[in-house]
């Protein structure tokens, strides 16, 4: 039985790499994977998975209105498809995430979704939610908090470093934008 798999993190957990990594570990055998990546993350390129280590491959990009299940099928019985993988998974939607537990249940082929958990408000992205409620297997990626402890947090932060307490659920940025922090350090940055 194919399952459907949810990897979260914080911010710079290494979620890309361990994505490309997975992808490259199937390819290597010869067998097909079809990447998919949210088309509103085009820090880099749109539609490319790229990775803070400079890893990356090409990949579909969707957006909300993207038919995950049915391109997935398409692709699927023009060359069977061992895995898909989809990188930026907070930003699927609640159709889209039921989609993909059918392309598991009726397609037989595995999904590998990797995302944020939280945004920069501690709250669930809508993708993450029904992923945490529909996924066969949930896993945790460890990111690392400055003062040493599992950074669980994502803190946005202004030109200044200063906290960001408002604003857009989604707004692109790395580093320059967010941090991950421990909840510690998150409600005290959240003080301040």
């Amino acid at each position: 039985m194919a399952k459907l798999y949810f990897y979260y993190a914080s911010m710079n957990a290494g979620k890309s790499t361990t994505l490309l990594q997975a992808s490259f570990n199937y390819r290597e055998r010869g067998l097909q994977t079809m990447l998919w990546t949210a088309a509103i993350d085009d820090r880099y390129a749109r539609g490319v998975i790229t990775s803070r280590i400079g890893l990356e491959a090409e990949a579909n990009a969707f957006d909300a209105a993207t038919d995950l299940r049915a391109a997935i099928a398409a692709e699927h019985a023009a060359q069977p498809l061992a895995c898909v993988l989809v990188d930026e998974a907070q930003f699927l939607t609640r159709a889209q995430v039921f989609a993909l537990a059918a392309v598991c249940d009726e397609l037989g082929i595995p999904v590998l979704a990797y995302g944020l958990r939280t945004d920069f408000r501690a709250e669930l992205f809508e993708g993450s939610r029904y992923l945490l409620a529909l996924a066969d297997t949930l896993t945790e990626i460890k990111a690392i908090c400055g003062c040493g402890r599992k950074a669980t947090m994502n803190l946005r932060v202004d030109e200044a470093g200063k906290a960001i307490h408002e604003g857009a659920q989604t707004e692109i940025g790395g580093n320059e934008r967010y941090i991950a922090l421990c909840r510690r350090h998150f409600m005290a940055a959240l003080r301040d």
